[in-house]
């Protein structure tokens, strides 16, 4: 992460999760010259700068109110950014079935605006955080992602050589953040009974830290156009709830409307373009305008078989309720009961 020390960085999202870890991280391995949280929402921005991050500590931290659909307002904060790290979205499934247009315009409209203000301001590198619902999309949420991917893919053409480049990093369910699985299920564990939507439902697991150190590692291996999907481990939704609760039973309440029964990070068809890494995968893209020599990785990294598919039901390496529960106690503090409100 040395491409990153002393430099100007901007997190978008970045009073989220992933943008309060990655600023954590940063600050902690990489300190930038100067890091730039942009965000829309006004308290997570005075609730970061007080309790997380407080200007007497961290002067070169700057809190910037804005939004993604905004482009004026985007290219106003890019001045002098050299790294971009794209964390805003709308991510949940149910709220973006309800209201489509509005995630379209963040997810999608979101990210050509800011493509277009890094290519204005001269940003050198933007890496993007996708999600495996972008792979074989089966609800809107997914769709919007995928869309945004083939955006930030096809922007390094516009970038042109020595243009600003653009990747993308794909990766599972973060561990005990907002919304998922996990703080539902602590919220829930009181009354004795937890709601399972299918107990051979798999999801890939990843936590929070690695997910963070997994993108900024990204941008040392960027080439522009690549699409980066870390080897994680898989785990039952079943095991999941015998991990937080184990003396609860379990309530069997069917798949939601969007969801899939297992996660799927790289479909055959992508696998035809995929290179195969110790501990991660590169999608390459199909063609690279922006550049006259491949990376030098494709040397090294194994080409994928044919009808290879990196899926949650068929990963190689999985999570015990043992190993659950150690994950869980490091990186999931409980909840208060109250402020989950949605089913798992």
């Amino acid at each position: 992460m040395s491409i990153l020390q002393d430099s100007s960085v901007l997190i978008t999202g970045g009073t989220g999760s992933f943008g309060r870890k990655c600023a954590e991280y940063l600050l902690r391995h990489a300190p930038p010259r100067r890091l730039v949280i942009f965000s829309r929402d006004e308290q997570k921005h005075v609730t970061m700068a007080r309790r997380d991050f407080p200007q007497a500590r961290f002067p070169q931290i700057r809190y910037f109110v804005g939004d993604v659909r905004d482009p004026a307002r985007l290219r106003r904060a890019l001045q002098g950014i050299d790294y971009v790290i794209h964390a805003a979205a709308m991510k949940h499934v149910d709220v973006a079935e309800y209201n489509p247009t509005e995630c379209i315009r963040t997810n999608i409209g979101g990210a050509e605006n800011l493509i277009e203000a890094c290519l204005d301001t001269g940003v050198r590198r933007l890496v993007a955080l996708s999600t495996d619902k972008a792979a074989a999309p089966v609800n809107l949420y997914g769709a919007t992602k995928l869309c945004s991917d083939k955006l930030f893919v096809a922007a390094n053409s516009l970038a042109g050589i020595g243009g600003t480049r653009f990747a993308v990093v794909r990766y599972g369910n973060v561990l005990g953040s907002n919304g998922s699985v996990v703080p539902f299920f602590q919220s829930e564990a009181h009354k004795g009974v937890l709601p399972i939507t299918s107990p051979e439902m798999t999801r890939f697991i990843i936590t929070l830290e690695q997910g963070v150190r997994f993108v900024l590692e990204s941008f040392e291996r960027m080439h522009g156009g690549e699409v980066f999907v870390p080897k994680i481990p898989s785990t039952t939704v079943l095991d999941i709830a015998k991990a937080v609760a184990p003396s609860c039973s379990t309530k069997i309440i069917g798949i939601r409307p969007g969801e899939k029964l297992h996660e799927c990070m790289i479909p055959a068809d992508e696998a035809r373009q995929t290179l195969e890494f110790d501990d991660h995968y590169v999608i390459q893209p199909t063609l690279r305008y922006w550049t006259k020599q491949p990376p030098k990785y494709v040397e090294t990294g194994r080409v994928c078989e044919e009808g290879f598919t990196y899926s949650s039901d068929s990963n190689r390496d999985w999570l015990s309720v043992g190993q659950l529960r150690e994950l869980i106690a490091r990186h999931c503090p409980a909840v208060d009961s109250t402020s989950v409100s949605r089913a798992a």
